[in-house]
């Protein structure tokens, strides 16, 4: 009897190896690399004719057809779905273990089938009974939802043929396996074969197909990077487990934009919308000094966002530098530049900053608001309430022009709020506005005298 053929393949990206090796060469993952037999290469000798309607067609003769969309009733997901599910579309969910997916994904499965649509609910990871916990736990539940506890996926497919859903839900794609390979659920050719077997199910059907997947440890998804190329929508679902606030975001989507963004705050009977996040994100805010407004952009989304910093003297021989949310290198520079071009002793401080709410922010634009906030800590002056700072800096001091400006001005004056510090490039574009001032600042030094002047 011949020996099948082997190959060693890691499971993070996929890399194939003729031999094991305790570190991918690939992705650099170790214990990564499981055997697979290696799935027989046929040839055929005679090649088919192309049909007359596989001929490639004109675009000027192609009928555009509207996009049949589907809300699920949680306005953050939809939004970031681009306004809800495309029929026929394959969309996958991933994040970290704990963090939401399930709970989301089952609350628009509710919201679906009490809008008259059937869907089924299939998972590999949990029982119906602990399904059927979860929902009464949200507090709703549909005759329309069916729900099954398989992993196996022709058991599956027999599934979908029985009750015909509009709507096919898979927890999660890591624990579904096809007997026809030889291989454990969770290998890279199970989760290739099955997801494209439900991509065929989906196109062929119309059934709109919603998977969770793992992620791994550096926070992307569990399994070949050609999953993510397979789907049309990949979206991630963040946020810190120990905090009430969850951010979902489109890495990917073909029949939308990945620059929106959508809020939650989990609560006891689920994920709530967070329709106005800056009103959340500075609701328990006062002036103490230490305190600034800037304003982030998720996506298109402008929120408001408090920066405090907390500037003590040191009791250590060296200081310590501490950063909660924000992008530590930029950090860094700015405590230099505040120094260097201002003047303010850091050398014997203790500086910790930290971005109120749960967001990750990382662009250049809260440099300036991060600046402000180190400066009133300091000299231990508050920052006037009702002022937002936003602005990129310069090492020799400089403010730099940012982004959506505009953008950021409107959801200032939407909060109520008085006084907004920009970059002065970014002043000489737009026209005054009635009922807020907007100072221009060229150097990080004026921007410090105009935020510390008496009001």
């Amino acid at each position: 009897m011949a020996k099948d053929k082997t190959a060693y393949v890691c499971i993070e990206c996929g890399y194939r190896s003729s031999k094991w090796m305790g570190r991918c060469p690939a992705c650099n993952s170790w214990n990564t690399m499981i055997e697979e037999i290696k799935e027989d290469e046929k040839k055929s000798s005679t090649r088919p004719k192309l049909k007359e309607n596989e001929l490639p067609v004109s675009l000027d003769n192609i009928e555009s057809l509207p996009e049949e969309r589907t809300k699920t009733g949680i306005n953050e997901f939809d939004r970031v779905l681009g306004g809800g599910f495309v029929k026929g579309s394959l969309v996958l969910i991933g994040g970290d273990p704990g963090i939401g997916k399930s709970t989301l994904i089952l609350q628009a499965a509710i919201n679906l089938a009490s809008s008259g649509y059937k869907v089924l609910y299939v998972s590999g990871e949990e029982s119906i009974n602990q399904i059927k916990m979860r929902a009464k736990r949200i507090g709703r539940q549909d005759k329309n939802l069916f729900v099954a506890s398989e992993t196996q996926f022709a058991r599956i497919e027999d599934m979908i043929g029985y009750a015909a859903p509009a709507f096919l839900v898979i927890d999660s794609i890591q624990t579904m396996y096809d007997s026809e390979i030889n291989t454990s659920a969770g290998s890279v050719s199970q989760i290739k074969l099955v997801t494209s077997r439900l991509m065929d199910i989906s196109k062929i059907n119309g059934i709109t197909t919603m998977v969770i997947g793992h992620v791994t440890k550096e926070g992307i998804l569990a399994g070949p990077r050609v999953l993510e190329h397979m789907v049309d929508t990949v979206l991630y679902f963040e946020g810190d487990r120990s905090g009430s606030y969850r951010v979902i975001r489109a890495a990917k989507n073909r029949f939308g934009s990945t620059n929106e963004v959508g809020l939650f705050e989990m609560s006891e009977s689920g994920l709530i919308s967070i329709n106005n996040p800056s009103e959340i994100l500075l609701g328990q805010r006062n002036d103490s000094p230490g305190s600034v407004i800037s304003c982030a952009m998720e996506g298109t989304r402008p929120l408001l966002v408090e920066i405090q910093a907390l500037v003590t003297p040191t009791i250590f021989g060296m200081p310590r530098r501490m950063v909660n949310d924000l992008d530590y290198n930029r950090f860094l520079m700015v405590t230099a530049v505040l120094e260097k071009q201002v003047g303010l002793k850091m050398q014997g401080q203790d500086i910790y900053a930290n971005a109120v709410g749960g967001l990750k922010l990382t662009e250049p634009a809260q440099d300036l608001s991060m600046a402000l906030a180190i400066a009133s800590s300091y000299k231990e002056r508050p920052v006037n309430p009702y002022t937002m700072a936003i602005g990129e800096i310069g090492l020799t001091g400089e403010i730099r022009s940012i982004s959506n400006i505009e953008n950021r001005i409107r959801e200032a004056m939407r909060s109520g709020l008085k006084k907004i510090i920009i970059p002065y490039a970014n002043k000489n574009r737009i026209k005054s506005i009635e009922g807020i001032e907007i100072f221009g600042a060229r150097m990080l030094s004026e921007a410090l005298k105009f935020a510390f002047k008496e009001n």
